[in-house]
């Protein structure tokens, strides 16, 4: 199994703070079925910056660490950018990281009670200098659950959506996890990764989501979303059917 979204590198964020703790991290996760692991840090979300070159070599050591401790697992380089205005300039300048480096796909984190209103022109750019936005757990987005066609229209002009394991699992609560489950029935979810911190109060539960997916859409979805995570870091095309309206029914039941 493959997890796209984690804070496994210590000591860069508010994920692992130490190399114990990271090595911990990895040990949950093979546990959990996950056999390689993007370390995406948080870059320019106010409290926290992580720079490209910095993450490849820091990915380079926790590889050589995990080896030596004999944990079969691999960690790819990742990067977890919360959006502003300059990310094409970043990513020309090897400040921004691509998922697993040599791809085109960049994490995008809008703020968790709004989306800027330069966001759909920013996508736009992006994917015009050939990268591929994919925009990180929106089921946890003040402003598009409260108007999830915000994130319709993001994917129908070509961005991709990654979910939270635990928010499907229903672990961030009741509202979360049905929205979730909307966004996955509306074709606005693409990817399930895990955003994992520790191994505490912010773990992995890939499993569990995707058992929650096979339950409630079918082996279908399973394969649809765990296929993408590896066409994510290979660099291939992602599998997309057309997105849907969250039905209005729906989203007033949501706040019930």
């Amino acid at each position: 199994m493959i997890d796209l979204h984690s804070h496994i590198l210590p000591g860069v964020d508010d994920g692992a703070q130490t190399v114990e703790e990271s090595i911990q991290m990895a040990e949950a996760a093979v546990k959990d079925g996950i056999t390689k692991i993007v370390a995406t840090p948080h870059h320019r979300n106010g409290a926290f910056d992580n720079f490209k070159n910095d993450i490849l070599i820091q990915v380079t050591e926790l590889n050589r660490t995990f080896r030596e401790r004999g944990i079969e697992l691999e960690v790819l380089p990742g990067q977890e950018s919360r959006i502003h205005g300059e990310m094409i300039d970043g990513l020309d300048a090897d400040e921004i990281l691509p998922v697993n480096h040599e791809t085109t796909y960049v994490f995008v984190e809008f703020p968790s009670s709004s989306v800027p209103k330069y966001a759909n022109q920013l996508l736009f750019d992006l994917q015009v200098a050939g990268y591929k936005p994919i925009i990180v757990h929106p089921e946890r987005n003040k402003q598009i659950m409260e108007n999830p066609d915000l994130l319709y229209s993001f994917v129908k002009k070509g961005a991709f959506v990654q979910v939270t394991a635990a928010s499907v699992c229903g672990k961030f609560g009741k509202k979360i996890k049905k929205f979730s489950h909307q966004l996955i029935k509306a074709n606005l979810a693409h990817l399930i990764a895990s955003d994992a911190h520790n191994t505490t109060s912010r773990g992995f539960c890939m499993k569990d989501a995707y058992s929650e997916v096979r339950e409630s859409f079918g082996l279908d979805m399973v394969y649809l979303m765990s296929e993408n995570a590896e066409n994510v870091i290979a660099g291939n095309i992602l599998q997309a059917e057309p997105p849907e309206h969250i039905k209005k029914k729906g989203l007033f039941s949501l706040f019930k």
